[in-house]
């Protein structure tokens, strides 16, 4: 095994809900607390805070398909942000094409999807996705 590159993001033992309950907005601390139960749900893990503001659900080991460089990281997790919610799936999501044209108003990156607020989304459609990221699939 290759090793493990040192990056800054690492788990912390930061209380979750005491960094949620720092959020600016009472729509962010609501958002978060769905997303928590979703994915605790999905994932049947506890949430760590990774880093000071992203929270992740498991760990594994991931290798990125553009360096090969293998980090420690979540399996599924989400970051509060100020513009967006960043949610972390680490799935092909290109080949969740389907489902995305059902989710509702976000943006997505090469694992990541955006959404400004849940209300923007189909909260099933997201549940989904959720789920089937939790699984490992690809």
């Amino acid at each position: 095994m290759a090793k493990l590159a040192v990056i800054k993001t690492t788990q912390t033992t930061a209380s979750v809900d005491d960094y949620i309950s720092t959020l600016p907005t009472e729509q962010q601390r609501a958002d978060s607390a769905v997303l928590l139960r979703l994915m605790k749900k999905a994932s049947k893990e506890e949430a760590k805070l990774w880093g000071k503001s992203m929270i992740g659900f498991g760990k594994l080991i991931y290798k990125s398909p553009a360096t090969g460089r293998e980090v420690e990281w979540f399996k599924i997790g989400f970051s509060p942000r100020k513009a967006n919610f960043s949610l972390h799936l680490v799935l092909n999501i290109k080949a969740h094409e389907q489902l995305l044209k059902k989710l509702g108003k976000h943006k997505r990156g090469v694992g990541c999807l955006y959404i400004n607020k849940l209300a923007d989304v189909d909260i099933k459609v997201l549940e989904q996705l959720i789920q089937v990221a939790a699984k490992g699939k690809k």
